[in-house]
């Protein structure tokens, strides 16, 4: 008898941990809206896509740069470009990192508003995806706090950690990182793996 396997993802990880907290939340949020919140989260884990290079140095581009940036350019595709980086890194950061915030001073109601307006400008002209961007600007700080549940520690292992051991077998490809990752029950796709 040949039995299936089933190999689960950085994103497969977050969706499932997403799905099932949502589960016990009184408002459900849309499938479509936890399937982009854990794809984003896989996404960003990557350093590649969280940081950016600039002035000779890597570094995550503030948030308020990022709408400046958005708000200066006539190119309406760079402006959606622009505002989705800055919601999700609002999603990402916030709830990964809110320490990191409050550290330089900066309130959660900013970061709370800064996604709001991004997946709001997002839910009236993106291209795609108008009823995603319209939950995450309507429900921002609670799908937030799911993110951050999701997030929390489990087995000792926190949402953060996984990260940067995925982030970490990406740069390296270390075959003991890889056996880690494995273990934690994440399939590495073909092209990660090191021949």
């Amino acid at each position: 008898m040949h039995q299936a396997t089933f190999h689960r993802t950085l994103a497969d990880y977050f969706r499932d941990r997403l799905h099932h907290l949502a589960g016990e939340a009184p408002a459900r949020p849309q499938t479509d809206t936890l399937w982009y919140l854990g794809s984003m989260m896989a996404r960003l884990g990557d350093s590649r896509e969280l940081f950016s290079y600039e002035d000779g140095q890597l570094d995550i581009r503030p948030l308020a740069l990022l709408y400046q940036d958005a708000r200066d350019t006539q190119a309406h595709w760079e402006r959606c470009q622009l505002l989705r980086q800055l919601g999700d890194l609002a999603m990402f950061l916030g709830a990964l990192f809110p320490a990191s915030f409050s550290r330089r001073g900066i309130g959660k109601d900013y970061v709370i508003g800064m996604g709001t307006s991004a997946y709001d400008y997002l839910a009236d002209h993106a291209s795609s995806n108008r009823h995603i961007f319209s939950e995450l600007a309507s429900r921002f700080a609670k799908l937030l706090e799911l993110v951050a549940k999701a997030c929390n520690r489990e087995a000792g292992l926190s949402a953060e950690d996984l990260l940067i051991i995925y982030d970490r077998y990406r740069t390296t490809g270390d075959p003991q990182l890889a056996r880690q990752l494995r273990a934690l029950g994440l399939a590495l796709p073909a092209t990660e793996q090191l021949q």
